[in-house]
């Protein structure tokens, strides 16, 4: 199927998408009837595969040991945060309802919400090949997949995937511990220190000049060249999906652990940054299938890569990518930094998105500051774009910013990043006031 720009001129949000503007789409479609491809099932099946794998995940990764090989983040009330902004907007920005943040930069292993696709979809890869390979059994206690006669059936395979920084992160590293032979092909956005912890943990990185697409075609093509490598596909992959579905039932958990009801007089707005748009479909669709019309997921991109709303507003969803519209699909927000979406993103979130906001860089660096500031939490850059998606529903929706409102903000990313690009980012977003 072919196509021109020139074809949704008519939609009153495309001139301000070709000029880099920042936009707050109201999904039109959303909790319109949906022949969703996954269930609440896939979720439980899923989640019993983190929970098989837990012996494992505590004995090679002895900062899970505590939590005995859980791998959750906490959801963290942020009242100084929401008293200073509170402070410092007039009276219709203010947030009226409770504000929490998901904390996924503070996730073990990898430090950002990768971890739950990423590590997911590298368990089952290798539950898959200790099952048929090995003489793994469900009722095993997964701890022995550390013991060398495992471990010598992994050397055997190897695993790969294309990643802007952070999924290449998780995947690397958690295929590392297997003892899987490692590749990451990475794209021109992925920063140093990414990198480097990954060459740290005896994984491949190849570089690319070029942006995210290239990376995980030329990744891609090379897999398909070796029957023993699998490829972890960012794009297509409904294993990264659903692990990253399984934070639902966390945070079902952690609200009550809050108090927190939602209800119909208690709605609940969750702002997720959005690259490939993988992780937060597969956290709304999480969300959805217990909170049901209750929860209202929004997406938060950046305005010279809206690759997901885009995708949505024009229904071409991977079809398309922002370079068709004259974007250049650089963001300092590297994470997100994907310039088409995945396969799944838009056919799952095609009813289940509320609305989708877009932002400016300097806004993302200046919400940093104020995090670090009053709550003492350091994050990436990307992982504040739900605060941008936070003040474009409250000046949108009124009726959705009341007492009664729980919003969460999905931190992303940050907590593995070295001290010096934790104070130069810091000490950029103080410059932009």
């Amino acid at each position: 199927m072919t196509f021109s720009k020139e074809d949704y001129k008519h939609l009153p949000e495309i001139a301000d998408i070709e000029n880099e503007q920042p936009i707050f789409w109201k999904n039109l479609e959303y909790n319109h009837q949906a022949d969703l491809r996954f269930s609440l099932a896939d979720i439980f099946d899923a989640d019993a595969r983190w929970q098989r794998f837990a012996p494992f995940i505590a004995k090679v990764f002895p900062e899970t040991k505590a939590d005995k090989g859980v791998i959750e983040s906490p959801l963290i009330r942020i009242d100084e945060f929401q008293k200073k902004w509170n402070d410092e907007m007039d009276e219709a920005l203010q947030v009226k309802g409770s504000l929490f943040l998901k904390a996924d930069n503070l996730l073990p292993i990898t430090g950002s919400i990768k971890s739950r696709g990423g590590i997911y979809e590298v368990l089952k890869f290798a539950e898959h090949i200790a099952m048929t390979k090995g003489d793994l059994t469900y009722r095993d206690n997964y701890a022995v997949l550390a013991e060398e006669k495992f471990m010598n059936i992994f050397a055997k395979y190897k695993v790969a995937v294309g990643s802007t920084g952070n999924l290449g992160l998780s995947v690397g590293i958690a295929a590392a511990s297997f003892g899987f032979r490692t590749t990451v092909y990475m794209s021109h956005d992925a920063k140093d220190w990414k990198k480097d912890k990954l060459r740290a943990n005896g994984v491949e990185v190849v570089e690319y000049d070029s942006d995210f697409s290239h990376a995980i075609t030329e990744g891609r093509k090379c897999a398909q060249a070796d029957p023993n490598t699998y490829f972890v596909d960012d794009e297509s992959s409904t294993d990264l999906f659903l692990g990253y579905s399984v934070a639902a039932l966390g945070i079902q958990k952690q609200l009550k652990d809050h108090n927190i009801v939602v209800d119909d007089k208690h709605p609940l707005v969750v702002y997720l940054p959005a690259g490939v748009g993988g992780s937060p479909s597969g956290v709304s669709f999480g969300l959805k299938q217990l909170f049901g019309d209750h929860v209202y997921p929004v997406f938060c991109e950046p305005t010279h890569v809206p690759s997901v709303t885009l995708g949505l507003i024009t229904k071409q969803n991977s079809r398309i990518c922002v370079e068709d519209f004259g974007l250049d699909g650089l963001t300092a927000a590297d994470g997100l930094a994907v310039s088409r979406p995945s396969k799944i993103a838009g056919p799952i979130m095609r009813t289940l998105l509320f609305a989708s906001a877009t932002f400016e860089d300097k806004d993302i660096y200046r919400y940093l500051v104020r995090l670090e500031d009053t709550e003492h939490i350091s994050v990436e850059p990307s992982a504040t774009a739900g605060f941008c998606g936070l003040k474009a529903l409250i000046a949108n929706e009124v009726a959705m910013n009341t007492p009664k409102t729980t919003h969460i903000v999905w931190a992303t990313g940050g907590s593995l990043m070295p001290d010096n690009e934790k104070i130069h980012n810091y000490q950029y977003g103080k410059t932009l006031g």
